[in-house]
Order: structure tokens, then sequence, then C-alpha cells
């Protein structure tokens, strides 16, 4: 595992942290529990586990980068962890989306062979996902991008609103094509529920939708300060 400690509490607060690598073989490493996490324990990559560490010792070589770096490490990151997010994101938008429209054809829900893909309601639902995924893709794109050509410092604004726009499309997208399997949505017989469980953290982890909306606001307000606008 990675540990990130505090190894030196007298630096700067941003100075302070380090990450070191603590095989969870060392004496000392100990697993408390899987954390159930809306219902379920979880497996792999969507478990979550409770770790005490009593007296662990590793040598200074498990360091990861120079001690006091572990917040700059984390920071780094961050940004194109982001990108990736979404791009998985998306792609949880496009199964969920194909889901809902092929549900929609099929379901029959009159005596003369009318489905539900023939309600104004549904059509809505399926003219609004297919527009939001369409934007938060493009907005991913040029995020990326920016990234690539312009260096995270320039993308700033840009990461932090597909983080907070692309998760509320997913989830948005997700909860329409839940809607239009009814019962069978609420079951694990599609992947649906399992997108509505484990996918809802989406607007929390990597920053939560409040920071990352105050983050982008006061940019944005602070780049008019002094500009006068006709």
């Amino acid at each position: 595992s990675i540990v990130m400690a505090v190894t030196n509490p007298e630096a700067p607060t941003y100075l302070r942290a380090s990450m070191i690598i603590v095989p969870t073989d060392t004496p000392g490493f100990n697993l408390v529990r899987n954390i159930p996490v809306m219902g379920h324990e979880g497996s792999d990559y969507f478990s979550h586990g409770e770790i005490l560490l009593q007296n662990c010792r590793v040598p200074v070589t498990n360091l990861l980068g120079p001690e006091g770096q572990g917040f700059v490490i984390a920071q780094e990151r961050l940004g194109p962890g982001r990108i990736h997010h979404c791009m998985r994101w998306l792609g949880i938008c496009k199964r969920a989306f194909d889901l809902m429209c092929a549900r929609a054809n099929k379901r029959i829900i009159s005596p003369d062979g009318k489905t539900l893909a023939t309600r104004q309601i549904i059509q809505e639902w399926v003219a609004e996902c297919a527009a939001e995924i369409q934007a938060a893709r493009l907005m991913t794109l040029q995020a990326a991008w920016k990234i690539e050509h312009l260096g995270q410092k320039e993308a700033r604004i840009d990461v932090s609103l597909i983080k907070f726009y692309v998760a509320n499309v997913m989830q948005k997208v997700i909860d329409r094509a839940l809607q239009v399997h009814g019962g069978l949505g609420m079951t694990d017989d599609t992947i649906l529920a399992f997108f509505y469980r484990h996918e809802r953290a989406a607007r929390i982890y990597d920053g939560a939708d409040e920071v990352h909306k105050s983050v982008v606001a006061k940019r944005i307000l602070s780049s008019y300060e002094g500009r006068e606008v006709r």
C-alpha cells in the first residue's frame, strides 16, 4: 500500500506529508475490515479498506520521491487523474444510454404494440442524454488538449469544469436509463443498479462538486476584476 503521512510536522503545511510504500505483510499493518458501501461490501477495485498501522517500520528507501513531497505528488496526478475519471464516466454514459434506447424500443406498453419509445417524455430523455453526453465528451477532449499542449496550470478551470459536469451528466443518464427499465432497473439483472450504487461517489471523490464549482467561480470572477465590460 502507499501511505501518505506527516513526516515533518514543523514544515510548512504543504511540505509536511510524504508518500511511503508499506508492504501489506509488514508487521503492524492490519486490515481491519472491508467497509460496506451503498449496501455492498465490494471487491477488488470497488473495495474500501479500513487499515490500522501500529508501529510499522519500513526502510527509508520506501519513500516515494523526496521527503515532504507527498502533497506535491498527489496534486500532480489530480489533473490527469480527473481526465481519466471523465473518460471512464463517458463510457458508462454510453453503456447506460445504449441500454435505455434499446429498452425503450422493445418495451411494449399497449395492446396495439406501442413501445416506450413512442412516449414524448422518453424521447425528451433520449435527446437530452445525447446532447449532454456530446457536450461532456467535447469538454473532456478540450481539457485533455490543454493539459497536453499548455500544461496543467492552464487547464485548471477546464479540469474542474469537467469533474463536476461529467459526473452530473453520468448521474442523470444512469437515472433516466434506470427509470426506463422500471423495476428491472432496480435489480442486478442489468448493470444499471451497479452503476447507480458505485458511481454516485463520482460527485465526491477527487473533489466534491461544490469544491470544484467554487474553484471555477472564483477564478472566473477574479479574471473580471478591474475589467471594464460594455
